[in-house]
Protein backbone atom coordinates (compact mmCIF):
# COMPACT_ATOMS: atom_id res chain seq x y z
CA UNK A 1 0.00 0.00 0.00
CA UNK A 2 1.21 3.47 -0.87
CA UNK A 3 0.51 6.72 0.95
CA UNK A 4 -1.24 9.62 -0.74
CA UNK A 5 -1.66 13.18 0.50
CA UNK A 6 -3.31 16.05 -1.35
CA UNK A 7 -4.08 19.64 -0.42
CA UNK A 8 -6.49 21.18 -2.90
CA UNK A 9 -7.46 24.81 -3.28
CA UNK A 10 -5.53 26.19 -0.31
CA UNK A 11 -5.02 29.95 0.05
CA UNK A 12 -1.24 29.60 0.27
CA UNK A 13 1.02 28.56 -2.62
CA UNK A 14 4.26 29.67 -0.98
CA UNK A 15 7.41 27.66 -0.43
CA UNK A 16 6.45 27.38 3.24
CA UNK A 17 3.25 25.58 2.26
CA UNK A 18 5.17 23.20 0.02
CA UNK A 19 7.51 22.40 2.91
CA UNK A 20 4.52 21.74 5.17
CA UNK A 21 2.95 19.36 2.63
CA UNK A 22 6.24 17.48 2.36
CA UNK A 23 6.45 17.28 6.14
CA UNK A 24 2.95 15.84 6.38
CA UNK A 25 3.59 13.43 3.53
CA UNK A 26 6.61 12.08 5.40
CA UNK A 27 4.22 11.00 8.18
CA UNK A 28 3.03 8.40 5.64
CA UNK A 29 6.49 7.26 4.58
CA UNK A 30 6.08 3.88 6.30
CA UNK A 31 3.38 3.11 3.72
CA UNK A 32 5.69 3.75 0.79
CA UNK A 33 9.41 3.64 1.52
CA UNK A 34 10.44 3.18 -2.13
CA UNK A 35 9.83 6.67 -3.53
CA UNK A 36 8.53 10.10 -2.56
CA UNK A 37 6.93 12.41 -5.11
CA UNK A 38 5.24 15.81 -5.02
CA UNK A 39 3.52 17.77 -7.79
CA UNK A 40 2.34 21.34 -7.31
CA UNK A 41 -0.03 23.19 -9.61
CA UNK A 42 -0.90 26.61 -8.23
CA UNK A 43 -2.67 26.14 -4.92
CA UNK A 44 -2.97 22.35 -5.30
CA UNK A 45 -0.42 19.83 -4.03
CA UNK A 46 -0.39 16.09 -4.78
CA UNK A 47 2.13 14.04 -2.78
CA UNK A 48 2.90 10.33 -2.90
CA UNK A 49 4.84 7.76 -0.88
CA UNK A 50 5.35 4.70 -3.06
CA UNK A 51 5.49 1.02 -2.23
CA UNK A 52 6.60 -0.46 -5.56
CA UNK A 53 4.79 -3.73 -6.32
CA UNK A 54 4.10 -3.52 -10.07
CA UNK A 55 6.72 -1.95 -12.38
CA UNK A 56 9.14 -0.89 -9.63
CA UNK A 57 11.52 0.65 -12.17
CA UNK A 58 9.28 3.23 -13.85
CA UNK A 59 6.00 3.53 -11.95
CA UNK A 60 6.90 6.45 -9.69
CA UNK A 61 4.09 8.87 -8.87
CA UNK A 62 2.33 11.21 -9.31
CA UNK A 63 1.28 9.90 -12.73
CA UNK A 64 0.22 11.96 -15.76
CA UNK A 65 -1.55 11.80 -19.08
CA UNK A 66 0.36 12.56 -22.29
CA UNK A 67 0.56 16.35 -21.94
CA UNK A 68 0.63 16.32 -18.12
CA UNK A 69 -2.61 18.24 -17.88
CA UNK A 70 -4.13 15.45 -15.76
CA UNK A 71 -2.25 14.49 -12.58
CA UNK A 72 -3.02 11.49 -10.37
CA UNK A 73 -1.73 10.18 -7.07
CA UNK A 74 -2.94 6.65 -6.38
CA UNK A 75 -2.79 4.08 -3.60
CA UNK A 76 -3.89 0.71 -4.85
CA UNK A 77 -3.79 -2.09 -7.38
CA UNK A 78 -5.77 -2.20 -10.62
CA UNK A 79 -6.00 -5.88 -11.51
CA UNK A 80 -7.62 -5.38 -14.91
CA UNK A 81 -5.19 -2.71 -16.11
CA UNK A 82 -4.04 -4.77 -19.09
CA UNK A 83 -7.60 -5.12 -20.41
CA UNK A 84 -8.21 -1.41 -19.81
CA UNK A 85 -5.09 -0.48 -21.77
CA UNK A 86 -6.54 -2.32 -24.76
CA UNK A 87 -9.54 0.03 -24.64
CA UNK A 88 -7.22 3.03 -24.65
CA UNK A 89 -5.48 2.36 -27.95
CA UNK A 90 -5.13 6.06 -28.78
CA UNK A 91 -3.32 6.82 -25.55
CA UNK A 92 0.40 6.69 -24.83
CA UNK A 93 1.48 5.33 -21.45
CA UNK A 94 4.59 6.56 -19.67
CA UNK A 95 4.99 3.57 -17.32
CA UNK A 96 4.04 -0.08 -16.87
CA UNK A 97 2.28 0.71 -13.61
CA UNK A 98 -1.21 -0.72 -13.24
CA UNK A 99 -2.34 2.69 -11.96
CA UNK A 100 -1.24 4.46 -15.14
CA UNK A 101 -4.63 3.79 -16.74
CA UNK A 102 -6.52 6.15 -14.42
CA UNK A 103 -5.56 9.49 -15.98
CA UNK A 104 -6.28 8.16 -19.48
CA UNK A 105 -9.64 6.66 -18.49
CA UNK A 106 -10.62 10.05 -17.12
CA UNK A 107 -9.71 11.68 -20.44
CA UNK A 108 -11.83 9.15 -22.29
CA UNK A 109 -14.84 8.75 -20.01
CA UNK A 110 -14.84 11.68 -17.57
CA UNK A 111 -15.83 11.06 -13.96
CA UNK A 112 -17.84 7.95 -14.80
CA UNK A 113 -14.86 5.64 -15.30
CA UNK A 114 -14.39 4.57 -11.68
CA UNK A 115 -16.67 1.53 -11.86
CA UNK A 116 -14.50 0.20 -14.70
CA UNK A 117 -11.63 -0.33 -12.26
CA UNK A 118 -11.29 -3.84 -10.87
CA UNK A 119 -9.10 -3.58 -7.81
CA UNK A 120 -8.49 -1.69 -4.60
CA UNK A 121 -7.68 2.00 -4.73
CA UNK A 122 -7.80 5.47 -3.34
CA UNK A 123 -6.84 8.29 -5.66
CA UNK A 124 -6.85 12.04 -6.21
CA UNK A 125 -7.06 13.25 -9.81
CA UNK A 126 -6.40 16.90 -10.69
CA UNK A 127 -7.41 18.31 -14.07
CA UNK A 128 -5.14 21.36 -14.43
CA UNK A 129 -7.10 22.63 -17.44
CA UNK A 130 -9.88 23.91 -15.18
CA UNK A 131 -8.40 23.16 -11.74
CA UNK A 132 -11.15 20.64 -11.01
CA UNK A 133 -10.48 17.41 -9.18
CA UNK A 134 -12.05 14.13 -8.16
CA UNK A 135 -11.30 11.78 -5.27
CA UNK A 136 -12.43 8.16 -5.14
CA UNK A 137 -12.17 5.15 -2.84
CA UNK A 138 -12.61 1.47 -3.68
CA UNK A 139 -15.89 -0.37 -3.27
CA UNK A 140 -15.47 -1.83 0.21
CA UNK A 141 -12.77 0.46 1.57
CA UNK A 142 -9.84 -1.96 1.53
CA UNK A 143 -7.53 1.03 1.14
CA UNK A 144 -7.75 3.62 3.90
CA UNK A 145 -8.67 7.23 3.12
CA UNK A 146 -9.63 10.41 5.00
CA UNK A 147 -10.96 13.79 3.89
CA UNK A 148 -10.65 17.08 5.75
CA UNK A 149 -11.48 20.74 5.32
CA UNK A 150 -9.34 23.74 6.25
CA UNK A 151 -10.53 27.12 7.47
CA UNK A 152 -9.17 28.66 4.25
CA UNK A 153 -11.57 26.61 2.11
CA UNK A 154 -9.01 23.92 1.24
CA UNK A 155 -9.85 20.23 0.90
CA UNK A 156 -7.36 17.71 2.29
CA UNK A 157 -7.04 14.05 1.36
CA UNK A 158 -4.80 11.56 3.15
CA UNK A 159 -4.33 7.80 3.36
CA UNK A 160 -4.11 8.12 7.12
CA UNK A 161 -5.57 10.49 9.67
CA UNK A 162 -2.13 11.62 10.85
CA UNK A 163 -1.58 13.32 7.49
CA UNK A 164 -4.32 15.91 8.05
CA UNK A 165 -5.57 15.91 11.65
CA UNK A 166 -3.30 18.78 12.77
CA UNK A 167 -4.20 21.07 9.86
CA UNK A 168 -7.93 20.58 9.27
CA UNK A 169 -10.81 22.19 11.10
CA UNK A 170 -12.88 19.06 10.48
CA UNK A 171 -12.05 15.67 8.97
CA UNK A 172 -13.70 12.27 8.59
CA UNK A 173 -13.39 8.89 6.92
CA UNK A 174 -13.84 9.07 3.16
CA UNK A 175 -16.80 6.75 2.51
CA UNK A 176 -16.02 3.55 0.53
CA UNK A 177 -17.54 3.21 -2.92
CA UNK A 178 -17.87 6.99 -3.24
CA UNK A 179 -16.49 9.75 -5.44
CA UNK A 180 -15.99 13.36 -4.38
CA UNK A 181 -16.09 15.93 -7.17
CA UNK A 182 -15.02 19.56 -6.88
CA UNK A 183 -17.52 20.42 -9.59
CA UNK A 184 -20.45 19.46 -7.37
CA UNK A 185 -18.70 19.94 -4.03
CA UNK A 186 -20.05 16.68 -2.65
CA UNK A 187 -20.01 12.89 -2.60
CA UNK A 188 -21.83 10.45 -4.82
CA UNK A 189 -21.86 6.68 -4.62
CA UNK A 190 -20.32 4.99 -7.65
CA UNK A 191 -20.60 1.45 -6.24
CA UNK A 192 -24.22 0.28 -6.32
CA UNK A 193 -24.37 -3.54 -6.33
CA UNK A 194 -27.71 -5.39 -5.96
CA UNK A 195 -26.91 -6.50 -2.38
CA UNK A 196 -26.46 -2.94 -1.15
CA UNK A 197 -30.21 -2.42 -0.87
CA UNK A 198 -30.34 -5.48 1.43
CA UNK A 199 -33.14 -7.06 -0.61
CA UNK A 200 -33.21 -10.79 0.13
CA UNK A 201 -31.55 -12.64 -2.79
CA UNK A 202 -32.91 -15.90 -4.22
CA UNK A 203 -30.23 -17.41 -6.48
CA UNK A 204 -29.84 -21.15 -5.70
CA UNK A 205 -26.50 -22.14 -4.23
CA UNK A 206 -24.13 -23.75 -6.75
CA UNK A 207 -20.85 -24.92 -5.18
CA UNK A 208 -18.91 -24.90 -8.44
CA UNK A 209 -19.97 -21.34 -9.32
CA UNK A 210 -18.86 -20.15 -5.90
CA UNK A 211 -15.58 -22.07 -6.15
CA UNK A 212 -14.70 -20.68 -9.58
CA UNK A 213 -15.53 -17.12 -8.51
CA UNK A 214 -13.18 -17.32 -5.54
CA UNK A 215 -10.40 -19.00 -7.49
CA UNK A 216 -10.57 -16.17 -10.02
CA UNK A 217 -10.41 -13.61 -7.21
CA UNK A 218 -7.24 -15.18 -5.84
CA UNK A 219 -5.57 -15.69 -9.22
CA UNK A 220 -5.93 -12.05 -10.27
CA UNK A 221 -4.16 -11.02 -7.05
CA UNK A 222 -1.01 -12.86 -8.08
CA UNK A 223 -0.11 -9.79 -10.16
CA UNK A 224 3.24 -8.68 -8.74
CA UNK A 225 6.81 -7.89 -9.75
CA UNK A 226 8.19 -8.40 -6.23
CA UNK A 227 8.42 -11.32 -3.76
CA UNK A 228 5.14 -12.19 -2.00
CA UNK A 229 3.52 -14.76 0.26
CA UNK A 230 0.30 -15.70 2.01
CA UNK A 231 -0.85 -15.11 5.57
CA UNK A 232 -1.79 -18.51 6.98
CA UNK A 233 -3.53 -18.80 10.34
CA UNK A 234 -4.70 -22.35 9.76
CA UNK A 235 -8.33 -21.31 9.73
CA UNK A 236 -10.64 -21.95 6.80
CA UNK A 237 -10.28 -18.60 5.03
CA UNK A 238 -6.52 -18.17 5.00
CA UNK A 239 -6.04 -21.88 4.29
CA UNK A 240 -8.25 -21.69 1.20
CA UNK A 241 -6.35 -18.63 -0.01
CA UNK A 242 -3.06 -20.48 0.47
CA UNK A 243 -4.35 -23.63 -1.20
CA UNK A 244 -5.60 -21.84 -4.32
CA UNK A 245 -2.44 -19.74 -4.53
CA UNK A 246 -0.25 -22.84 -4.30
CA UNK A 247 -2.39 -24.61 -6.90
CA UNK A 248 -2.24 -21.87 -9.54
CA UNK A 249 1.04 -20.06 -8.89
CA UNK A 250 3.12 -22.20 -11.25
CA UNK A 251 1.36 -20.91 -14.36
CA UNK A 252 1.73 -17.19 -13.64
CA UNK A 253 4.20 -14.50 -14.70
CA UNK A 254 5.12 -14.14 -11.05
CA UNK A 255 6.40 -17.73 -10.90
CA UNK A 256 8.69 -17.08 -13.86
CA UNK A 257 10.39 -14.27 -11.93
CA UNK A 258 10.31 -15.58 -8.37
CA UNK A 259 9.70 -19.34 -8.65
CA UNK A 260 6.63 -21.41 -7.88
CA UNK A 261 7.52 -22.16 -4.24
CA UNK A 262 4.94 -20.38 -2.11
CA UNK A 263 5.92 -18.79 1.22
CA UNK A 264 3.42 -18.73 4.10
CA UNK A 265 3.46 -16.77 7.36
CA UNK A 266 1.80 -17.28 10.73
CA UNK A 267 2.00 -15.57 14.13
CA UNK A 268 0.96 -16.67 17.59
CA UNK A 269 1.84 -17.30 21.18
CA UNK A 270 3.67 -20.56 21.86
CA UNK A 271 1.35 -23.56 21.28
CA UNK A 272 -1.55 -21.39 20.10
CA UNK A 273 -4.36 -22.97 18.02
CA UNK A 274 -3.38 -21.02 14.92
CA UNK A 275 0.29 -22.04 14.94
CA UNK A 276 -0.51 -25.73 15.12
CA UNK A 277 -3.17 -25.61 12.40
CA UNK A 278 -1.09 -23.40 10.11
CA UNK A 279 1.89 -25.74 10.40
CA UNK A 280 -0.27 -28.64 9.32
CA UNK A 281 -1.74 -26.75 6.34
CA UNK A 282 1.70 -25.58 5.25
CA UNK A 283 3.01 -29.16 5.34
CA UNK A 284 0.00 -30.32 3.36
CA UNK A 285 0.45 -27.63 0.69
CA UNK A 286 4.24 -27.81 0.64
CA UNK A 287 4.81 -24.11 1.34
CA UNK A 288 7.98 -22.60 2.76
CA UNK A 289 6.47 -21.82 6.14
CA UNK A 290 7.58 -19.03 8.48
CA UNK A 291 6.27 -19.22 12.04
CA UNK A 292 6.64 -16.17 14.24
CA UNK A 293 6.17 -16.27 18.00
CA UNK A 294 5.40 -13.39 20.30
CA UNK A 295 4.76 -13.09 24.02
CA UNK A 296 1.97 -11.25 25.76
CA UNK A 297 4.55 -8.72 26.92
CA UNK A 298 5.78 -8.22 23.32
CA UNK A 299 2.22 -7.33 22.35
CA UNK A 300 1.65 -5.05 25.29
CA UNK A 301 4.90 -3.21 24.55
CA UNK A 302 3.68 -2.57 20.99
CA UNK A 303 0.19 -1.29 21.88
CA UNK A 304 1.06 2.41 21.62
CA UNK A 305 2.69 1.96 18.20
CA UNK A 306 -0.28 -0.09 17.07
CA UNK A 307 -2.82 2.55 18.07
CA UNK A 308 -0.74 5.28 16.42
CA UNK A 309 -0.61 3.34 13.14
CA UNK A 310 -4.09 1.76 13.16
CA UNK A 311 -5.77 5.01 14.27
CA UNK A 312 -8.58 3.49 16.30
CA UNK A 313 -9.57 2.76 19.88
CA UNK A 314 -11.89 -0.11 18.96
CA UNK A 315 -11.09 -3.03 21.26
CA UNK A 316 -11.54 -5.83 18.72
CA UNK A 317 -9.40 -4.11 16.12
CA UNK A 318 -6.53 -3.40 18.51
CA UNK A 319 -6.55 -6.95 19.87
CA UNK A 320 -6.24 -8.39 16.36
CA UNK A 321 -3.99 -5.68 14.91
CA UNK A 322 -1.19 -6.15 17.41
CA UNK A 323 -0.07 -9.67 16.39
CA UNK A 324 -0.55 -8.73 12.73
CA UNK A 325 1.57 -5.61 13.26
CA UNK A 326 4.36 -7.68 14.86
CA UNK A 327 4.17 -10.31 12.11
CA UNK A 328 4.29 -7.70 9.32
CA UNK A 329 7.60 -6.36 10.59
CA UNK A 330 9.09 -9.87 10.48
CA UNK A 331 7.70 -10.52 6.99
CA UNK A 332 9.14 -7.28 5.60
CA UNK A 333 12.54 -8.16 7.08
CA UNK A 334 12.57 -11.22 4.81
CA UNK A 335 12.31 -9.03 1.70
CA UNK A 336 8.63 -9.74 1.05
CA UNK A 337 6.50 -6.76 0.00
CA UNK A 338 3.04 -8.23 -0.61
CA UNK A 339 0.87 -10.84 1.11
CA UNK A 340 -2.52 -12.31 0.32
CA UNK A 341 -4.92 -12.60 3.25
CA UNK A 342 -8.35 -13.99 4.14
CA UNK A 343 -10.27 -10.98 5.48
CA UNK A 344 -13.92 -10.56 4.52
CA UNK A 345 -15.17 -14.14 4.43
CA UNK A 346 -16.89 -14.01 7.82
CA UNK A 347 -18.86 -10.92 6.85
CA UNK A 348 -19.99 -12.38 3.53
CA UNK A 349 -20.90 -15.87 4.76
CA UNK A 350 -21.92 -15.17 8.34
CA UNK A 351 -18.87 -16.88 9.76
CA UNK A 352 -18.78 -15.24 13.17
CA UNK A 353 -20.02 -17.53 15.90
CA UNK A 354 -22.91 -15.27 16.89
CA UNK A 355 -24.53 -16.05 13.52
CA UNK A 356 -25.58 -19.37 15.10
CA UNK A 357 -28.33 -17.37 16.77
CA UNK A 358 -29.69 -15.67 13.63
CA UNK A 359 -33.47 -16.09 13.92
CA UNK A 360 -34.21 -16.36 10.19
CA UNK A 361 -32.64 -15.95 6.76
CA UNK A 362 -33.79 -12.33 6.41
CA UNK A 363 -32.00 -11.30 9.61
CA UNK A 364 -28.98 -13.36 8.61
CA UNK A 365 -28.73 -11.57 5.26
CA UNK A 366 -29.29 -8.10 6.69
CA UNK A 367 -26.52 -8.69 9.22
CA UNK A 368 -24.06 -9.79 6.51
CA UNK A 369 -24.88 -6.61 4.58
CA UNK A 370 -24.34 -4.47 7.68
CA UNK A 371 -21.03 -6.22 8.36
CA UNK A 372 -19.70 -5.74 4.81
CA UNK A 373 -20.66 -2.08 4.82
CA UNK A 374 -18.72 -1.57 8.07
CA UNK A 375 -15.60 -3.51 7.05
CA UNK A 376 -13.63 -0.34 6.31
CA UNK A 377 -13.87 0.56 10.01
CA UNK A 378 -12.70 -2.82 11.27
CA UNK A 379 -10.96 -5.68 9.39
CA UNK A 380 -10.01 -3.65 6.32
CA UNK A 381 -8.58 -0.95 8.54
CA UNK A 382 -6.62 -3.56 10.51
CA UNK A 383 -5.28 -5.44 7.48
CA UNK A 384 -4.38 -2.27 5.60
CA UNK A 385 -2.67 -0.34 8.38
CA UNK A 386 -1.05 -3.22 10.30
CA UNK A 387 0.83 -4.22 7.17
CA UNK A 388 1.37 -0.71 5.77
CA UNK A 389 3.07 0.29 9.02
CA UNK A 390 6.06 -1.72 7.74
CA UNK A 391 5.76 -1.09 3.99
CA UNK A 392 3.90 -4.34 3.30
CA UNK A 393 0.79 -4.66 1.14
CA UNK A 394 -2.14 -6.97 1.99
CA UNK A 395 -4.48 -8.20 -0.76
CA UNK A 396 -7.89 -9.61 0.14
CA UNK A 397 -9.56 -11.82 -2.52
CA UNK A 398 -12.74 -12.40 -0.50
CA UNK A 399 -13.49 -8.70 -1.04
CA UNK A 400 -13.19 -8.93 -4.80
CA UNK A 401 -16.13 -7.06 -6.37
CA UNK A 402 -17.13 -9.90 -8.68
CA UNK A 403 -16.83 -12.53 -5.97
CA UNK A 404 -18.98 -10.50 -3.57
CA UNK A 405 -21.65 -10.18 -6.26
CA UNK A 406 -21.72 -13.98 -6.64
CA UNK A 407 -21.65 -14.75 -2.92
CA UNK A 408 -24.21 -12.12 -1.93
CA UNK A 409 -26.68 -13.19 -4.63
CA UNK A 410 -27.09 -16.66 -3.02
CA UNK A 411 -30.31 -17.33 -1.14
CA UNK A 412 -29.27 -16.80 2.50
CA UNK A 413 -31.21 -19.91 3.50
CA UNK A 414 -28.16 -21.84 2.24
CA UNK A 415 -25.87 -19.83 4.54
CA UNK A 416 -27.91 -20.47 7.68
CA UNK A 417 -26.20 -22.46 10.42
CA UNK A 418 -28.19 -25.58 11.35
CA UNK A 419 -26.38 -27.78 13.82
CA UNK A 420 -29.05 -30.48 13.72
CA UNK A 421 -28.31 -30.90 10.00
CA UNK A 422 -24.54 -30.74 10.47
CA UNK A 423 -24.28 -27.29 8.92
CA UNK A 424 -21.72 -25.21 10.78
CA UNK A 425 -20.77 -21.62 9.96
CA UNK A 426 -19.62 -20.91 6.36
CA UNK A 427 -20.95 -24.32 5.31
CA UNK A 428 -21.47 -23.30 1.69
CA UNK A 429 -17.86 -22.14 1.37
CA UNK A 430 -16.55 -25.35 2.95
CA UNK A 431 -18.73 -27.45 0.70
CA UNK A 432 -17.61 -25.59 -2.44
CA UNK A 433 -14.01 -26.67 -1.79
CA UNK A 434 -14.76 -30.18 -0.53
CA UNK A 435 -13.24 -32.04 -3.49
CA UNK A 436 -12.56 -35.75 -2.96
CA UNK A 437 -10.53 -36.25 -6.14
CA UNK A 438 -8.32 -33.17 -5.86
CA UNK A 439 -8.63 -32.03 -2.23
CA UNK A 440 -7.78 -28.45 -1.42
CA UNK A 441 -7.30 -29.04 2.31
CA UNK A 442 -7.42 -31.79 4.93
CA UNK A 443 -10.99 -32.44 6.03
CA UNK A 444 -10.56 -31.30 9.62
CA UNK A 445 -9.04 -28.00 8.46
CA UNK A 446 -11.84 -27.51 5.94
CA UNK A 447 -14.31 -28.00 8.78
CA UNK A 448 -12.37 -26.26 11.56
CA UNK A 449 -14.60 -23.91 13.56
CA UNK A 450 -14.10 -20.19 13.40
CA UNK A 451 -11.38 -18.71 15.60
CA UNK A 452 -11.25 -14.91 15.60
CA UNK A 453 -7.69 -13.81 14.91
CA UNK A 454 -7.24 -12.31 18.36
CA UNK A 455 -8.40 -15.64 19.87
CA UNK A 456 -6.55 -17.97 17.53
CA UNK A 457 -3.12 -16.46 18.17
CA UNK A 458 -3.54 -17.70 21.77
CA UNK A 459 -6.32 -17.25 24.30
CA UNK A 460 -3.92 -15.86 26.93
CA UNK A 461 -3.34 -12.87 24.64
CA UNK A 462 -6.72 -11.33 25.41
CA UNK A 463 -6.53 -12.33 29.07
CA UNK A 464 -3.10 -10.65 29.26
CA UNK A 465 -4.44 -7.44 27.72
CA UNK A 466 -7.27 -7.30 30.23
CA UNK A 467 -4.89 -7.86 33.13
CA UNK A 468 -2.54 -5.14 31.87
CA UNK A 469 -5.38 -2.65 31.50
CA UNK A 470 -6.59 -3.50 34.99
CA UNK A 471 -3.23 -2.36 36.35
CA UNK A 472 -3.43 1.02 34.59
CA UNK A 473 -7.11 1.93 34.89
CA UNK A 474 -8.64 2.27 38.34
CA UNK A 475 -12.24 1.84 39.41
CA UNK A 476 -12.31 5.56 40.15
CA UNK A 477 -11.34 6.32 36.55
CA UNK A 478 -14.12 4.07 35.31
CA UNK A 479 -16.71 5.85 37.46
CA UNK A 480 -15.85 9.10 35.69
CA UNK A 481 -15.55 7.58 32.23
CA UNK A 482 -18.74 9.17 30.90
CA UNK A 483 -17.53 12.63 31.92
CA UNK A 484 -14.08 12.19 30.41
CA UNK A 485 -15.26 10.42 27.26
CA UNK A 486 -18.92 11.36 26.65
CA UNK A 487 -18.76 10.01 23.07
CA UNK A 488 -18.39 6.22 22.80
CA UNK A 489 -17.84 5.98 26.55
CA UNK A 490 -15.57 3.00 27.32
CA UNK A 491 -17.35 0.37 29.41
CA UNK A 492 -14.32 -1.77 30.28
CA UNK A 493 -10.87 -0.98 31.62
CA UNK A 494 -9.32 -2.36 28.46
CA UNK A 495 -11.37 0.03 26.30
CA UNK A 496 -10.51 2.93 28.64
CA UNK A 497 -6.79 2.14 28.38
CA UNK A 498 -6.86 2.16 24.57
CA UNK A 499 -8.90 5.34 24.52
CA UNK A 500 -6.35 7.21 26.67
CA UNK A 501 -3.57 6.32 24.24
CA UNK A 502 -5.66 7.22 21.19
CA UNK A 503 -6.62 10.64 22.55
CA UNK A 504 -2.97 11.43 23.21
CA UNK A 505 -2.15 10.91 19.51
CA UNK A 506 -5.43 12.20 18.07
CA UNK A 507 -7.07 14.66 20.49
CA UNK A 508 -9.43 16.26 17.98
CA UNK A 509 -13.16 15.62 18.19
CA UNK A 510 -13.16 14.70 14.49
CA UNK A 511 -10.69 11.90 15.28
CA UNK A 512 -12.80 10.26 17.96
CA UNK A 513 -15.83 10.41 15.66
CA UNK A 514 -14.05 8.26 13.04
CA UNK A 515 -14.22 5.24 15.37
CA UNK A 516 -17.48 3.28 15.50
CA UNK A 517 -19.16 2.35 18.76
CA UNK A 518 -22.16 0.51 20.13
CA UNK A 519 -22.84 -2.79 21.84
CA UNK A 520 -21.28 -5.93 20.38
CA UNK A 521 -20.88 -9.58 21.23
CA UNK A 522 -18.35 -11.75 19.38
CA UNK A 523 -17.96 -9.00 16.72
CA UNK A 524 -21.69 -8.55 16.06
CA UNK A 525 -23.35 -5.30 15.13
CA UNK A 526 -25.49 -3.66 17.80
CA UNK A 527 -28.61 -4.85 15.98
CA UNK A 528 -27.60 -8.51 16.20
CA UNK A 529 -27.12 -8.29 19.98
CA UNK A 530 -30.92 -8.40 20.07
CA UNK A 531 -30.87 -12.00 18.80
CA UNK A 532 -30.14 -13.42 22.27
CA UNK A 533 -31.26 -11.77 25.51
CA UNK A 534 -28.33 -13.36 27.40
CA UNK A 535 -25.80 -11.44 25.29
CA UNK A 536 -26.74 -8.12 26.86
CA UNK A 537 -24.89 -9.25 29.99
CA UNK A 538 -21.88 -10.61 28.09
CA UNK A 539 -20.83 -7.83 25.75
CA UNK A 540 -17.33 -8.82 24.68
CA UNK A 541 -15.92 -8.84 21.13
CA UNK A 542 -14.07 -12.15 21.60
CA UNK A 543 -15.50 -15.14 19.76
CA UNK A 544 -15.62 -16.94 23.11
CA UNK A 545 -18.39 -14.57 24.14
CA UNK A 546 -20.81 -16.55 21.96
CA UNK A 547 -21.52 -18.84 24.88
CA UNK A 548 -22.48 -22.39 23.99
CA UNK A 549 -21.34 -21.99 20.39
CA UNK A 550 -17.55 -22.21 20.49
CA UNK A 551 -16.96 -25.97 20.73
CA UNK A 552 -13.52 -27.50 21.06
CA UNK A 553 -14.84 -30.41 19.00
CA UNK A 554 -14.46 -28.24 15.90
CA UNK A 555 -10.92 -27.08 16.70
CA UNK A 556 -7.89 -28.04 14.64
CA UNK A 557 -6.59 -29.86 17.71
CA UNK A 558 -9.41 -32.39 17.38
CA UNK A 559 -9.30 -35.06 14.66
CA UNK A 560 -12.15 -35.34 12.19
CA UNK A 561 -13.35 -38.52 13.91
CA UNK A 562 -14.17 -36.52 17.04
CA UNK A 563 -16.34 -33.96 15.28
CA UNK A 564 -20.10 -33.90 15.99
CA UNK A 565 -21.67 -36.88 14.22
CA UNK A 566 -24.08 -34.69 12.26
CA UNK A 567 -21.16 -32.89 10.64
CA UNK A 568 -19.46 -36.16 9.69
CA UNK A 569 -22.69 -37.72 8.46
CA UNK A 570 -23.32 -34.85 6.08
CA UNK A 571 -19.86 -34.63 4.51
CA UNK A 572 -20.31 -37.63 2.15
CA UNK A 573 -23.84 -36.52 1.29
CA UNK A 574 -22.55 -33.11 0.27
CA UNK A 575 -19.96 -34.69 -2.02
CA UNK A 576 -22.43 -37.07 -3.64
CA UNK A 577 -24.84 -34.33 -4.74
CA UNK A 578 -22.70 -31.46 -6.05
CA UNK A 579 -24.61 -28.48 -7.32
CA UNK A 580 -27.76 -29.22 -5.30
CA UNK A 581 -28.72 -26.65 -2.71
CA UNK A 582 -28.99 -27.83 0.88
CA UNK A 583 -32.60 -28.32 1.90
CA UNK A 584 -33.56 -26.77 5.21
Amino acid sequence: MCGILAVLGCSDDSQAKRVRVLELSRRLKHRGPDWSGLHQHGDCYLAHQRLAIVDPASGDQPLFNEDKSVVVTVNGEIYNHEELRKKLVNHKFRTGSDCDVIAHLYEEYGEDFVDMLDGIFSFVLLDTRDNSYIVARDAIGVTSLYIGWGLDGSVWISSEMKGLNDDCEHFECFPPGHLYSSKTGGFRRWYNPPWFSETIPSVPYDPLVLRRAFENAVIKRLMTDVPFGVLLSGGLDSSLVASITARYLAGTKTAKHWGSQLHSFCVGLENSPDLKAAREVADYLGTVHHEFHFTVQDGIDAIEDVIYHIETYDVTTIRASTPMFLMSRKIKSLGVKMVISGEGSDEIFGGYLYFHKAPNKDEFHHETCRKIKALHQYDCLRANKSTSAWGLEARVPFLDKQFINVAMSIDPESKMIKKDEGRIEKWILRRAFDDEEHPYLPKHILYRQKEQFSDGVGYSWIDGLKAHADQHVTNKMMRNASNIFPHNTPTTKEAYYYRMIFERFFPQNSARLTVPGGATVACSTAKAVEWDAAWKNNLDPSGRAALGVHLSAYNAETPLSNMPSKVIDNIPRMIEVPGVAIQS
